[in-house]
């Protein structure tokens, strides 16, 4: 893991770790992991996984992941458009 991942993932994970001060690292890591679906061994949990969940754990259920966003398009004929590099 880069650095810069390791202090995104210590930024996100200290408010949330402040609002359950009587859990562990692991049961901290165990918890998310779980909200966020992951059903492997914790050993194999990503980064990734960890990161995302944090971004998105207290916004609207409707509301676009991060990074995903800037590539939606609202309009299907637009996206077509421009994954076919008719339009920039």
């Amino acid at each position: 893991m880069k650095c810069h991942r390791v202090n995104e993932l210590i930024e996100l994970l200290h408010p949330e770790w402040q609002k359950e001060p009587e859990l562990n690292l692991m049961e901290m890591i165990g918890k998310l992991a779980a909200e966020a679906g992951y059903e492997g061994k914790l050993e194999d949990l990503t980064d990734d996984v960890l990161i995302y969940h944090l971004k998105m754990r207290n916004s609207n259920k409707d509301e676009m992941i991060p990074g995903l966003a800037k590539d939606c398009e609202d309009d299907f004929k637009t996206a077509i458009l421009r994954a076919r590099g008719i339009i920039s």
